[in-house]
């Protein structure tokens, strides 16, 4: 008799254990389950797949992602997107039942103190600027340079923007926009698109030569944000920008020169002239790059966070805030610039503005 009671609890006892919400829904499959980690996205991204479902991927099973600082680089190298990187980071805040993990130092923003205080919160990861003139503050909107091609070499501003297979290309619209709508570097759209943009450049040179000058400039005659103060002052902050190494930039204020009422030149350098496709981060670009300077001294608030000003007053014109690396031995991927990512995207950036002529 005791026998059969004490098997009847542990037959009582097991069905209650399967039956119990913990229990309910624990197939093999989702038992088994790993965690993904960067190589299996990596893996993902170059299959081809779409973004969207490496995304839903992500957020369906746990992640075991290596988010540092040298892993999002080799990430982004990799062709892994803005969004898929995103989706890695908010994966890796949280814990297996989903909720938020106990912050770590690499997670807890560092106070930006009162001298940051004018960049208004955003979740987003693009680089920003503020500008502030007086008692007011407006955010510009961040803009991507076009890249043209010339044979005409780098002398001066002036020849350049007077050069009209510069103004040509600008006209054509073939930008870093074109490239950035490929979500992966290796993709078939990618490769169209660069296919089709060389199609178009080469249409201004007669024939391929080993070096040409690649011009960077903004689309339209003038720019939209007209400033009524000779003496504005700007906040920048790229602290969050992924794939790229913060340190490694600061900004500064140059003076845009306009080219047959088509584009602002913003500035020109030499290069090979199948640069633009190349992966390889080779190309030293920025050690001879023409660009009209405004002398400004760039104040470091933290890591990847400025503010910058004139030194003097601007007279009436077209101006931009870029970033620069500190380095001008820096070398950069030439398929990066022409897609606006990773390094390119930090040096095509842009924030142009207008002091009107009567500003005080």
């Amino acid at each position: 008799m005791n026998c059969f009671v004490k098997s009847f609890a542990y037959f009582t006892l097991t069905i209650a254990a399967l039956a119990s919400p913990d229990a309910i829904g624990q197939t093999p499959h989702n038992i088994s389950q790993k965690p993904l980690t960067n190589d299996d996205v990596i893996a993902m991204v170059q299959k081809k797949m779409p973004e969207s479902v490496i995304v839903s991927a992500i957020q369906a099973r746990l992640g075991k992602f290596n988010t540092s600082t040298n892993e999002l680089i080799r990430l982004n190298a990799a062709g892994v997107t803005e969004t898929e990187l995103n989706a890695m980071l908010s994966t890796g805040k949280k814990g297996p039942s989903g909720a938020p993990s106990t912050p770590s130092e690499a997670s807890i923003p560092a106070d930006p103190g009162p001298s940051a205080s004018a960049m208004p919160a955003s979740k987003s990861r693009m680089p920003r600027v503020v500008v502030s003139a007086g008692s007011a503050t407006q955010e510009l909107k961040l803009e991507k340079t076009q890249l043209a091609e010339t044979k005409t070499k780098p002398s001066s501003m002036k020849n350049l923007a007077a050069d009209s297979a510069v103004s040509q290309a600008m006209q054509a619209g073939v930008n870093t926009a074109a490239y950035g709508a490929a979500s992966h570097m290796n993709s078939g759209i990618g490769g169209s698109a660069m296919q089709q943009a060389g199609g178009i450049f080469s249409g201004v040179m007669s024939h391929r030569t080993p070096t040409v000058t690649f011009v960077w400039g903004v689309p339209g005659p003038a720019s939209s944000n007209i400033l009524q103060s000779s003496k504005p002052s700007f906040t920048l902050d790229f602290s969050r920008t992924l794939g790229i190494n913060p340190e490694d930039y600061e900004p500064a204020l140059v003076k845009l020169t306009p080219a047959q009422n088509t584009c602002r030149v913003v500035g020109a350098t030499q290069g090979k002239a199948d640069v633009r496709s190349s992966a390889a981060a080779d190309w030293q670009m920025y050690s001879h790059f023409l660009e009209e300077r405004v002398a400004s001294t760039p104040q470091k608030l933290a890591s990847g966070k400025y503010k910058i000003a004139a030194n003097a007053e601007l007279a009436p014109g077209e101006y931009g805030i870029v970033l620069r690396p500190v380095s001008k031995e820096k070398k950069f991927s030439g398929g990066d610039v022409a897609r606006a990512q990773g390094d390119g995207l930090m040096f095509d950036a842009i924030w142009t503005f207008q002091v009107s002529d009567d500003a005080e």
